[in-house]
């Protein structure tokens, strides 16, 4: 036998010899996600928005548990606690941030200016300072507005056309969020028009809410607009009592707030933009650049309305409203 067939043999059986671990596959990525929210979520898959969202995933290939961890974070309602959960999920080291609501999308900025950003729902990013632009948000951030700015006008129409003789409008905001501050001058610029006096009434807390409606009440308002701000989302049960309490109509901007018994609500369908969402995740995850992704706007908005609630109220429905109506609830 010669010489290069003994190295042959040799090298044969040293490679048998070596222990199979050495040719086993590469154990697949696990991603681990940093979820922030403002306002009580269930972090279930039954939860009217992180279903979605975890759908979403799920439809992308990543499931908990096999190849994704969340790290799920809410602040209950109690945005002071939103810098700590947001330093919390840094400390983690995530592999992406995902935000529901401005407050949380700017504590989480604040916490770290390296990680991907995926902010789920924010009203005016770029005046918020979290976005430089739409097409291009630029820095660590991306994600899809609810565009609540915008939207305050047209709130205020649709209240006038279900109470035509109103001569005083509530605005329900949260003096913490300043895109709510926005939607308030927007709604005083259309109410100008119409003859209309606008009163903003305050509250960042739940018992700052008893106090809201108390005082829309002494200034005489006929209705009242609750913003889209994540305390008035969790504590939408509670408006709703205190709307029925004081005979005031409401518009709001979810249409779960009509489907828990508020009598209308006016604005895109969040659900989706929750899964929306895990599309960018997906495209971070895969090596994206997210100051590059373009930011995603709403275009189609939806007119919800309880008709048991406007019978309690004693309000007739317009024919209008009722022709524009995504949905009626009985």
């Amino acid at each position: 036998m010669n010489k290069r067939r003994k190295l042959f043999i040799a090298l044969g059986a040293s490679a048998l010899a070596m222990p199979a671990r050495l040719f086993a596959q590469k154990p697949a990525k696990v991603w681990r996600i940093g979820f922030l929210s403002q306002r009580h979520l269930e972090f279930t898959d039954a939860d009217y928005y992180v279903g979605p969202f975890t759908q979403g995933l799920r439809e992308l290939g990543y499931v908990e548990g096999k190849n994704l961890i969340i790290e799920w974070r809410s602040a209950e309602g109690n945005s002071e606690r939103l810098p700590g959960l947001a330093a919390d999920l840094v400390r983690l080291k995530v592999d992406v941030l995902a935000t529901a609501g401005t407050p949380a999308a700017r504590a989480a900025q604040k916490a770290s200016g390296t990680i991907p950003l995926v902010m789920i729902t924010v009203g005016n990013p770029i005046g918020d300072g979290l976005a430089q632009s739409m097409a291009r948000p630029g820095g660590n951030s991306t994600g899809l507005t609810n565009l609540t700015t915008d939207l305050g006008p047209k709130l205020l129409e649709m209240l006038l056309a279900m109470v035509p003789k109103l001569s005083c409008v509530a605005v329900l905001v949260n003096p913490t969020n300043s895109s709510i501050t926005m939607l308030l001058k927007h709604v005083q610029l259309a109410a100008q028009k119409v003859g209309v006096k606008i009163v903003a009434v305050e509250a960042a807390t739940p018992p700052e809410i008893v106090n809201a409606f108390a005082g829309a009440v002494r200034q005489k308002a006929g209705a009242m607009i609750v913003s889209q701000e994540a305390l008035f989302q969790q504590q939408k049960a509670q408006i709703i009592e205190l709307a029925a309490k004081h005979r005031l109509a409401s518009i709001g901007g979810y249409s779960e707030y009509v489907e828990a018994g508020g009598l209308m609500s006016y604005g895109q369908n969040i659900r989706e933009n929750f899964q929306r969402a895990a599309t960018y995740v997906d495209k971070i995850l895969k090596g994206a650049s997210p100051g590059d992704i373009p930011m995603e706007q709403p275009t189609k908005f939806e007119l919800f309305i309880n008709r048991k609630t406007a019978k309690t109220l004693g309000l007739a429905i317009p024919r209008s409203l009722l022709i524009s109506a995504a949905k009626v609830v009985e």
